[in-house]
């Protein structure tokens, strides 16, 4: 039978090209001249660590690490920006987890989007990804289409497609 796995899992190697162009970026920026300015990878963590003197500039190396980051190939829905900047002394810190792995919940809404839209396959969670099976590659198409369509705010990849 036709099966594929939904996962969502960031490169390692791409998320640090894309850190690296970022910091790149902002030391070569005018407005960024003489301010303090702090981008750095936590690779064991999946997390970037930005510092910078004020909020305005903190929201401006966000908007860029995001545009970088989709230049390089992944989904702008990775970073999770719901974590508040919170200020230390005259600069101000924040830390942007990137979402590597589906989270129980995330893989519990796919499924039901998956079973609700009426398509004859099975959905089957195996830890951090979802493998899809049935009886036509069709079907499996449909699964991908209605995924991409539908908004759910996660970076999804489509692997391992086997017929």
């Amino acid at each position: 039978m036709p099966s594929f796995d939904i996962t969502s899992k960031v490169d390692l190697q791409t998320l640090d090209n894309a850190v690296n162009i970022v910091k790149k970026e902002i030391t070569n920026r005018f407005d960024f001249k003489g301010s303090h300015v702090l981008i750095e990878l936590q690779k064991k963590d999946f997390k970037v660590q930005l510092e910078a003197d004020s909020d305005m500039k903190m929201e401006q190396i966000v908007d860029v690490l995001i545009s970088r980051s989709m230049r390089q190939g992944l989904d702008g829905n990775c970073f999770d920006l719901s974590k508040e900047v919170h200020p230390s002394g005259k600069i101000v810190k924040k830390e942007v987890p990137v979402k590597n792995g589906l989270a129980q919940d995330d893989s519990k809404k796919i499924v039901k989007l998956i079973k609700d839209s009426g398509l004859k396959v099975q959905a089957a969670i195996m830890d951090d990804i979802i493998r899809i099976t049935g009886k036509k590659i069709d079907d499996l198409q449909d699964v991908i289409q209605l995924c991409k369509t539908s908004d759910l705010k996660i970076p999804l990849q489509y692997v391992n497609m086997k017929s």
